[in-house]
């Protein structure tokens, strides 16, 4: 541990620094908790995966400029910004980051102690705290003028994904094509409703705003009286649609089953979960959201989680290339959960849209 000791002597910690371990498992990212002596805050150390993230110096700078906007409108409010929104901490040499000699890039943030995480949101009453936690998230932004650096061209654009779609198909590089007739069936025959989607938000009438795009439970810290205290891990922080965060975060919330699931039985969405976040969302985000995306919300889920469907497929047919995978099929077995995920939110739309206007008329009066 001397050398991530010497990493964090990089950075302007207030303290001594007492030990340094490991946390979590992260898909993306390296992540170490940093304690110290004296009484001081304590730190979370990542090492930025830069072939993940090609311009970490920029993801860098779109996290300061949201958390500078967060902290300013939870002073303005009367709130605690060191507790309600991440603090970055800087280099020694005043930078958002360290770079040490193999290239690696290395950032840290002041731990946010007495919070709670949660890794699944298993209760109508936690999705409804998660819905609030990202309704919160992205209204206190929506006045926020700066643009931020596109770090992930193309993300969660479905056009770009069908130009990447093609390219697999032609080249068929391990010759799986074959095998997968029926799941590319599957892609084409919603092509058009997909495209049609995007349409809306490529011509503005689905407005570009400031977007998480990880919206999973487990990355919004809460108090011990199940508060929201603040969302955090921001590497993906964008100007997109904010319907891409509930569309994920349904997906992630309201499977009843795994995303890997061998057993399609277990996958379907659930309905409880599905308004429990609704409603802790719009509760928080009614006030700036237009028409057209209240229209879209409830799609948005089938958006976002056909688009997954279609990368896991992606994939599978190139050769496993992009997709950790624990198995030769495992990311075929990732599809076929996953389709059935958005089958089960096809075959259940009207209750789906029918919530969210029951929600929104309810709020409106």
């Amino acid at each position: 541990m001397n050398e991530l000791k010497n990493i964090v002597e990089q950075f302007q910690v207030q303290s001594e620094v007492s030990e340094v371990k490991p946390l979590g498992e992260g898909f993306i990212n390296d992540t170490f908790y940093v304690s110290t002596a004296n009484g001081g805050p304590d730190y979370l150390l990542q090492r930025k995966n830069k072939d993940i993230f090609k311009d970490i110096p920029s993801m860098m700078n779109n996290i300061k400029i949201v958390t500078n906007h967060l902290k300013d409108k939870i002073i303005s409010q009367g709130g605690d910004p060191d507790r309600e929104a991440m603090t970055i901490t800087l280099s020694k040499d005043n930078k958002l980051y360290y770079q040490d000699k193999d290239g690696e890039y290395w950032a840290m943030c002041v731990f946010i102690k007495d919070s709670i995480t949660h890794e699944a949101a298993g209760t109508k009453e936690l999705a409804y705290a998660g819905g609030k936690g990202i309704g919160l998230f992205q209204s206190m932004l929506a006045d926020m003028k700066t643009p931020l650096t596109n770090i992930l061209p193309g993300f969660h654009d479905i056009k770009y994904r069908f130009t990447q779609w093609e390219e697999v198909l032609k080249e068929d590089r391990v010759g799986r094509k074959r095998e997968v007739r029926k799941e590319i069936m599957w892609i084409e025959s919603r092509k058009e409703q997909m495209l049609n989607f995007w349409k809306l938000v490529e011509n503005g009438e689905i407005p570009t705003r400031v977007t998480h795009n990880d919206t999973k439970i487990n990355n919004i810290l809460f108090d011990d009286k199940g508060e929201v205290l603040c969302v955090i891990d921001l590497d993906t922080v964008l100007n997109s649609t904010v319907l891409n965060d509930f569309g994920d975060a349904i997906r992630s919330y309201a499977n009843n089953g795994a995303e890997d699931a061998i057993d399609l039985k277990t996958v379907s969405v659930n309905l409880d979960i599905f308004k429990g976040f609704a409603q802790g969302y719009l509760e928080n985000s009614i006030q700036f959201l237009n028409e057209k995306e209240l229209e879209y919300l409830a799609f948005s889920a089938l958006y976002i989680t056909y688009e997954q469907v279609l990368r896991f497929l992606m994939d599978y047919i190139d050769g496993d290339r992009y997709y950790k995978t624990k198995s030769a099929k495992h990311n075929l077995v990732r599809t076929h959960a996953q389709f059935k995920l958005l089958s089960s939110m096809e075959e259940n739309f009207n209750q789906m849209e029918g919530i969210i206007k029951d929600i929104v008329n309810s709020l409106k009066k």
